[in-house]
């Protein structure tokens, strides 16, 4: 079994050994774009030994390899759920004793004994209870108690902040006893010695931290809510962070997908010795005290955090970059599997962000702009405007999918790689280039756009033909707004997949000479 950098063709380049929490390209081909940027590159697991969908991965093997591909990396990024399980959705479903994720976890410390001084990133999830019933990532018993476990999951953080005093709840106790009463004891046994393991596996990541063996840390939330299984989970280990003599730095905050581009982003600026800057920049300053769909945290504090984890820092100084903040809709929108109507305020608020972008830009400084407003999609009004206005291309970076953490981690990890390649003399303004448009097209032109149709009836694809029948329809529609977006005919969006066989991911490839 051997390690290929994914430098190749990048002499002296730096390699980062890589282990992603599942195998789709938001996990995969995003933390090597942002490795792209400042010239460097992954080393991944072979495909075969990675998950596919309800698949585990090779957990033992991805463990072997990893030691193995350690010995010629520069540095090294680990999913902890990948090393543990065999990847995200194993590590809600799979069987694995805690014993036996613990055992996997100990590659960690092998690997730190034989390389004393590599670099070690390290990510963990808390894992989710998805307010729904649709199983295809959860457990089978998803489909008819998903729901009320998430339910349950409120109910006792609400409790257990009851029993501190610092929550006044009348009726939690009854609803919390009566839905207990309800749930089937083998179904509501299996979900929490789940939970209970992959608590354990936190914990003892913790541990690794303290010992030496990964820093940073970070220990995020796939999926949660203000009040959850996950959110009291997090305080648990919270407490624990802080009991704890840890040298390492250890982060929790809202997040999963765009963890791993984050840290990556983190190694680069140790490896190269360089340290992005970045001022907040918003035209809704009040909205930086929201919390967003799907997470548990202020604004304000999701962006803190994902600054300083991907080893940035924030300033006042406008000579930095400026991160825009396009903040989240009060009424929580969510794009997928919804066509929202847009108001006097949705246009009100769109046109605020770009004025405060046009003068920005006017004024000399560099942008990458977090779309956060509307869940699983960018603004469509914001997106357009950009494009009519000439500010669309003028950005350094932009994302605006799936979650505010998600778009706004990847956002920071890509216009974090662009100031640390120029530092370093290894920037790629091609590969910043396509990025840019990557995350364009996929969170604005599919995920708010050409997705609608399928979400009105297509979920997951019951046959090629009909797979091939979507390829093949979103691949114009998206070409033609490549083409509207940028003023170029000359692009081209190509080898379009759907990596879950479902609508709600896509993957593609921009051609064309992207620095012209």
């Amino acid at each position: 079994m051997t390690a290929t950098p994914r430098n190749a063709g990048r002499p002296g380049g730096m390699a980062i050994a890589f282990v992603p929490l599942d195998e789709r390209p938001v996990n995969t081909s995003l933390p090597s774009a942002v490795a792209a940027i400042a010239g460097a590159g992954l080393m991944l697991p072979p495909a075969e030994l990675l998950p596919q969908l309800r698949e585990p991965g090779k957990a033992d093997d991805i463990g072997a390899w990893f030691r193995q591909a350690t010995a010629t990396a520069d540095a090294a990024v680990a999913s902890l759920d990948m090393l543990c399980y065999g990847g995200l959705i194993a590590a809600r479903t799979s069987g694995d004793t805690t014993l036996a994720a613990l055992e996997r976890l100990e590659t960690l410390r092998a690997i730190r004994e034989d390389h004393p001084d590599l670099p070690i990133a390290a990510v963990s999830l808390v894992m989710r209870a998805s307010d729904s019933y649709n199983p295809q990532e959860e457990p089978d018993y998803w489909a008819q108690y998903g729901r009320e476990l998430h339910r349950l999951g409120a109910l006792h953080h609400r409790d257990f902040l009851v029993n501190l005093g610092a929550l006044d709840t009348p009726g939690n106790a009854d609803e919390l006893a009566t839905l207990r009463a309800k749930l089937p004891t083998a179904i509501l046994a299996d979900f929490e010695r789940r939970r209970l393991r992959n608590h354990h596996v936190n914990l003892e990541a913790l541990a690794l931290a303290a010992d030496g063996t990964v820093d940073p840390l970070m220990i995020t939330a796939d999926d949660t809510a203000e009040h959850s299984g996950g959110s009291v989970e997090q305080i648990w280990l919270d407490q624990w962070a802080r009991v704890l003599p840890i040298s390492a730095e250890v982060l929790m905050y809202p997040g999963a997908d765009e963890v791993a581009a984050v840290l990556v982003a983190r190694q680069l600026a140790t490896q190269m010795d360089a340290r992005a800057r970045f001022t907040v920049d918003t035209a809704d300053p009040e909205g930086l005290a929201r919390i967003a769909n799907y997470e548990n945290s202020p604004m304000r504090v999701a962006i803190e955090r994902q600054v300083k984890a991907s080893g940035a820092e924030l300033t006042e100084d406008a000579e930095a970059m400026a991160l825009v903040i396009h903040t989240s809709d009060p009424r929580r929108r969510d794009l997928c599997g919804q066509v929202p109507t847009f108001d006097t305020d949705d246009e009100k608020d769109a046109q605020a962000t770009l004025d405060l972008i046009a003068r920005l830009i006017e004024q000399g400084r560099e942008v990458a702009l977090a779309d956060l407003r509307y869940s699983n999609g960018a603004d469509p009004i914001l997106v357009e405007g950009l494009a009519e206005r000439g500010l669309l291309l003028k950005l350094l970076a932009y994302g605006g999918w799936n979650t505010a953490g998600n778009a706004l981690g990847s956002v920071v990890a890509a216009a974090a790689a662009i100031q640390i390649g120029r530092a370093a003399g290894t920037y790629d303004a091609g590969e910043a280039r396509r990025l840019l448009l990557h995350r364009v097209i996929e969170d604005y032109a599919y995920q708010a756009v050409a997705r609608r149709p399928l979400n009105a009836g297509i979920l997951t694809f019951q046959t090629p033909n009909e797979e091939r029948a979507a390829e093949a329809s979103v691949g114009a529609e998206l070409n033609a707004i490549l083409g509207r977006l940028t003023g170029r005919s000359d692009l081209k969006v190509s080898n379009i997949n759907f990596p879950w066989h479902r609508s709600f991911e896509i993957d593609f490839v921009i051609e064309g000479d992207l620095v012209r």
